[in-house]
């Protein structure tokens, strides 16, 4: 029976081309959007250059600036045009070059000109940063000195990585998160409302089984979801997975159990499918910006982190990424790996007890 009801569920997930569409379209929608924006090769923006100086400095200034790879460098001749652009939105910043910049005689121009967009906070911090460096250690070469002060930089770990690396284990998730919760939340709505729960509960079917099956059938989906989120993350844009790849589709097993057994729970307190949209929208938005997804919790308030740091995605993303970033063991860190199964257990108990004495 229970072998039955399984492959039922895959069927009727496969003849839902909408909903099945739309499981695979939403997350691959944000890895296309950040791994356009922060995956390989690419920049903080467009910045124009105007160099009216034919010196030795303007010219190594020049070449510096084009062989960059964290912006994208536009030769303009006449800053007039360069300031309609930025209005236009269509460049960043503008680096101007004054002429005869870099002639060691007293009248020759001293300062470079940077224009920048006040709404491109981002761009206009690199860039300023990036030309300031330069003529500082042109300074020193010139002056003939060296700093007397300087930093030292250590990395706790030679891995490279990005902040699309980052994000991407947080896409993983939010792509388990919102088909499981909303696909199973919706979907039991749905049976609800067409009285197929109320024909399940006068059969001898146990409702633990009617959920195993579900949450199981799901997961096929869920595995499915990661690999197509792996491959393009990987082959188009380049992501570092440190770890070892069956250890990620592991831990999207682990999620899939749990965020559909919290659909479950959704949907024994929803009467209509409507409701059940309702509630699976306000749990996942707020859990998608809050549990880490985009950005780390640990910049958030303290009061706010200890409490955001407990909600089912945020031990599940520390997860993904100490195997996707770190290339550690998920376990390293138990409290993680407690916090989900407690999750588990309290959404698999409230489910099976609401299903069990369902009043349909």
């Amino acid at each position: 029976m229970f072998r039955k009801l399984f492959i039922a569920d895959l069927k009727m997930m496969a003849r839902n081309r909408q909903a099945l569409f739309w499981a695979f379209m939403f997350p691959l929608i944000f890895t296309f959007i950040f791994g356009l924006f922060f995956g390989k090769n690419t920049s903080v923006g467009t910045v124009a250059l105007i160099n009216d100086s034919n010196t030795q400095l303007s010219t190594d200034l020049s070449s510096t600036l084009q062989n960059a790879t964290i912006f994208k460098i536009q030769k303009e001749k006449d800053v007039n045009v360069a300031k309609d652009e930025i209005a236009k939105s269509k460049i960043a910043a503008i680096v101007y070059i004054p002429n005869n910049f870099g002639l060691l005689t007293p009248e020759a121009p001293k300062t470079i000109t940077i224009i920048s967009d006040q709404a491109n906070a981002q761009t206009s911090s690199v860039i300023s940063s990036f030309v300031n460096q330069f003529l500082t250690q042109a300074n020193y070469q010139i002056q003939n000195a060296k700093p007397i002060f300087q930093i030292s930089e250590e990395k706790t770990s030679n891995k490279t990585l990005t902040y699309f690396d980052f994000v991407f284990a947080g896409i993983l998730g939010l792509a388990l998160m919102n088909s499981s919760v909303i696909g199973i939340a919706v979907g039991m709505s749905k049976y609800r409302e067409d009285k197929i729960l109320k024909r399940i509960t006068t059969t001898p079917l146990p409702s633990y089984i009617f959920v195993v099956a579900e949450v199981l059938s799901r997961l096929i989906l869920n595995l499915f979801q990661v690999g197509t989120i792996v491959i393009i993350g990987k082959y188009v844009f380049d992501v570092h997975i440190y770890g070892n790849i069956f250890v990620v589709f592991g831990l999207a097993l682990i999620g899939g159990l749990l965020f559909q057994l919290m659909g479950f729970v959704v949907s024994s307190f929803s009467k209509t499918t409507d409701a059940a949209q309702g509630m699976a929208t306000a749990i996942t938005i707020p859990m998608m910006f809050l549990a880490g997804v985009f950005f780390p919790i640990d910049t958030l308030p303290k009061w706010l982190y200890s409490i955001v740091q407990y909600l089912p995605l945020a031990p599940l993303l520390r997860m993904l990424r100490a195997v996707t970033n770190d290339g550690t063991s998920p376990f390293a860190n138990p409290v993680n790996i407690v916090i989900v199964s407690i999750w588990i257990l309290v959404c698999l108990a409230i489910s099976i007890f609401r299903f069990k004495l369902s009043e349909e």
